[in-house]
């Protein structure tokens, strides 16, 4: 009876929990801590504190309700709940939030503005220009 039910919630429990051979990671940045400089990244990134500076990232950066970014971010997808002053590219989605606040140049490909949400942009569609500034993250990590 009691080795049943461990081995269901270690099921569960595995389940849950990224594989140690996945080959994406998601990285936290955590409300209170502030970085300046240049952030490189494979996987995916949340921001819940502060980053002054250039994040390249080949996943999806997700800025929660009180993260803010002060600077440039390129990436593969975003999601925005916080707030970001800067040049935003994003090659394929960028869905902002109803919380976010959003300042600056954005380029994207596809583009979700939810009601409630500061959005004071130039905003070009389309083909993002970020491509050629992740395949440079490419050569940076492998060296």
């Amino acid at each position: 009876m009691f080795g049943n039910n461990s081995k269901k919630n270690e099921s569960k429990a595995s389940s849950t929990m990224p594989s140690s051979g996945s080959s994406s990671s998601i990285n936290t940045l955590g409300a209170g801590t502030v970085i300046e400089g240049t952030i490189n990244a494979e996987g995916d990134i949340r921001i819940d504190g502060t980053i002054t500076g250039t994040i390249n990232c080949k996943g999806k950066i997700i800025v929660g309700p009180q993260g803010l970014i002060d600077g440039t971010m390129n990436c593969k997808n975003s999601v925005v709940e916080g707030v970001i002053k800067g040049v935003i590219t994003v090659d394929n989605e960028l869905n902002v939030r109803e919380t976010a606040k959003v300042n600056g140049e954005v380029n994207t490909g596809q583009l979700t503005v939810q009601p409630g949400a500061v959005f004071n942009v130039s905003c070009g569609m389309g083909q993002a220009k970020s491509s050629s500034k992740i395949a440079s993250l490419d050569k940076a990590v492998a060296s």
